[in-house]
């Protein structure tokens, strides 16, 4: 054989070995899937890619990204899971509707992201360390559901909002994260002095009635949940807010950029990122069930002077936000 022939074979099985997950084929598909609008989810999708490319992967040319938007109607979503699937992805990333994901595509390599509630008890994975089966991805918070962070929420609500007595909280009856937001809030109203008063919305064409309802019944401020069916309609949900004229806080930081007075918690965009080096290291040929489940570290504090002086409120100078909405 030549030298020439030799070299060329030789860098033929070198680029097979580093490259296992292209032996199929040449480009594969990376599906994600929004329950949101293009719009929320554009940012998400910039994470994305940005954690693909630390993970050395280039779009066009290591990987095709397909992604579909439920623009808010949860009715929408089970027909464009459905849709991916029939695409044949090497890998799908879900962003707030992990477990209609794995329902619907129990075969398809799964990372999912923009989860607040434990994976454990939504059926996704076996434990943290070892997930098992086709899902893996990073949580919110510590154990999926913490309420110590519901918890920081209300005390830094409280830093602009002292002296509220009664607090609504915006969310459904059986959501699991909600759930555990009211949970955590009920335990410390004998604390802090404040009574919370549920009000459940189960689609988003409620969430005007309710916040109405809010002013009818002297409530102080509000809670609005972290839930899918609220994260993947914020603009609506804030809007009807403002509209109240009521101090609210909330999870996420796109809350804020929308109008709520403050929101508290883990970077979005971060954690598609670090689903996005995941998705890397299953083209790559690991297991999806051998990657353990991560949890966020970035937190974010974000506060809405805009809304803060339409409600009267002064942010004082030690009140140390990430992020400020002018």
């Amino acid at each position: 054989m030549k030298r020439r022939q030799f070299a060329r074979l030789f860098g033929m099985s070198v680029t097979i070995q580093a490259w296992p997950a292209f032996a199929q084929r040449e480009s594969p598909l990376v599906a994600a899937v929004f329950p949101g609008s293009t719009t929320q989810a554009s940012p998400r999708i910039d994470a994305l890619r940005t954690g693909l490319r630390e993970a050395g992967f280039v779009e066009g040319v290591n990987y095709t990204l397909v992604a579909r938007y439920g623009d808010g109607a949860y009715a929408r979503l089970p027909g464009l899971i459905s849709e991916l699937g029939g695409l044949n992805p090497r890998v799908i990333v879900s962003g707030g509707v992990a477990p209609l994901v794995k329902k619907l595509l129990p075969e398809t390599p799964h990372v999912f992201t923009a989860i607040a509630a434990d994976p454990i008890k939504l059926g996704l994975v076996d434990n943290y360390a070892r997930p098992g089966g086709n899902v893996t991805g990073n949580v919110m918070t510590r154990g999926g559901e913490d309420g110590a962070m519901t918890q920081k929420r209300i005390d830094l609500l409280r830093q602009l909002v002292p002296n509220f007595k009664r607090l609504g909280f915006l969310g459904s009856k059986t959501g699991p994260l909600a759930l555990a937001e009211l949970d955590a809030l009920q335990g410390i109203t004998d604390r802090l002095g404040f009574e919370v008063v549920h009000y459940p919305v189960w689609t988003i064409d409620e969430v005007e009635a309710a916040v109405t309802a809010t002013t009818r019944d002297g409530v102080d401020a509000l809670y609005v949940s972290g839930e899918p069916l609220l994260g993947a309609n914020f603009v609506r949900t804030a809007k009807a807010i403002q509209v109240a004229g009521k101090a609210a806080v909330g999870p996420y930081p796109d809350f804020a950029r929308a109008g709520l007075l403050m929101t508290y918690g883990t970077d979005v965009n971060d954690g598609f990122r670090r689903a996005g080096i995941y998705v890397g290291r299953i083209l790559r040929g690991e297991k999806p069930g051998d990657l353990p489940i991560e949890q966020e570290s970035k937190f974010v504090l974000v506060v809405n002077s805009g809304t803060a002086k339409r409600l009267g409120i002064t942010v004082p100078p030690t009140f140390l936000a990430d992020e400020v909405i002018e």
